[in-house]
């Protein structure tokens, strides 16, 4: 999840600073999962997705890596 979150922003111009200011989300939240310390939860995974404007099955799909 984390690295299609990653994705988002980089096309977006957002930085994760920006996005937990904004949604309310921790930091420190956003650091556990990029580290994998605990998936995300759904409300949290909905309010990024609206935040970003892409729907949730965006968000969390898994980016195929080709070769």
């Amino acid at each position: 999840m984390y690295s299609r979150f990653k994705t988002l922003l980089k096309e977006k111009g957002i930085t994760p600073y920006k996005v937990a200011k904004d949604t309310g989300i921790s930091q420190g939240t956003l650091s556990d999962w990029k580290l994998g310390k605990c998936k995300p939860k759904l409300d949290k995974l909905m309010k990024i997705a609206n935040y970003l404007g892409v729907p949730l099955e965006e968000l969390i799909k898994e980016e195929v890596e080709i070769g």
